[in-house]
């Protein structure tokens, strides 16, 4: 599948490497992915599912195929070449948190998942909807009743996101949600933002002409990046909940009779 997908890309995606400079510490995840690197260790088959609205279902792509999920398909054939990884997309376009929700038990953990890609927060922004962290929490809880990693993806550094005032606040929500839940972060609005101020590529480089969804090229620098993070944080080391508290105990203690030296 994945060597199908590679050669159904547009060119323009293809040639990705060439254009996209993203580094790991701009995308490095917080905590690994202890599922994901279980299921590589023992060598079983890994489940990804990409829940989330129109950016995940690929919408300002060319193609199916040069959504971010299945462009990370792709990418994880290249990282993990001996190892069978398959990404399921379900992204449905003009869905908020709350509608996602109601198709998580069908639509997500019947697939029985390894790693849960959860983008959200940008349907909200460009409609002022009021927004809380307590459907993401309830969300979270359903992934991990299931034992699956989570990864959540922020909203795009696009023009008819950023006009919105209230954008600064959802990146910063998602941002101080998944911190606070242990769980990890894709900050695609930073990355994106790098781009912009930092590589200084115009918007029409990464953003499709609607000006809200990313191009061919702006999913596969993300999927470059997701990539990169997954395959880092599957290669760390996990510790054990003892060996933690052994690190952060203190002051020290010692066997009766002992003292430091």
């Amino acid at each position: 599948m994945a060597m199908l997908l590679g050669a159904m890309l547009p060119a323009r995606a293809q040639a990705v490497a060439s254009g996209c400079n993203i580094s790991l510490d701009q995308v490095r995840f917080a905590n690994p992915l202890a599922r994901f690197a279980h299921k590589l260790a023992s060598e079983e088959p890994i489940t990804i599912v990409a829940v989330g609205s129109s950016s995940t279902a690929g919408a300002g792509a060319s193609s199916a195929a040069a959504s971010y999920p299945n462009q990370l398909a792709v990418e994880l054939k290249q990282h993990f070449p001996n190892h069978s990884i398959a990404v399921i997309n379900r992204g449905v376009g003009g869905e908020n948190v709350d509608d996602m929700l109601k198709r998580f038990d069908t639509g997500v953990l019947a697939e029985h998942p390894d790693l849960v890609l959860w983008q959200l927060g940008t349907n909200s922004v460009i409609r002022d909807d009021k927004f809380s962290d307590t459907s993401i929490h309830d969300g979270l809880n359903k992934i991990r009743a299931v034992g699956a990693d989570v990864v959540l993806i922020d909203p795009q550094f696009a023009p008819k996101v950023i006009v919105k005032a209230g954008v600064a606040s959802m990146v910063e929500l998602i941002a101080t949600t998944a911190k606070r839940e242990d769980v990890d972060l894709f900050p695609r609005f930073n990355v994106m933002k790098h781009w912009s101020e930092v590589d200084h590529m115009t918007f029409e480089t990464f953003v499709s002409p609607d000006g809200l969804h990313m191009n061919d090229w702006g999913y596969a620098c993300m999927a470059k990046g997701l990539g990169m993070a997954i395959a880092e944080a599957v290669q760390r080391p996990v510790l054990s909940a003892k060996a933690i508290s052994d690190l952060v105990r203190w002051p020290p203690t010692f066997p009766t009779g002992e003292r430091e030296r």
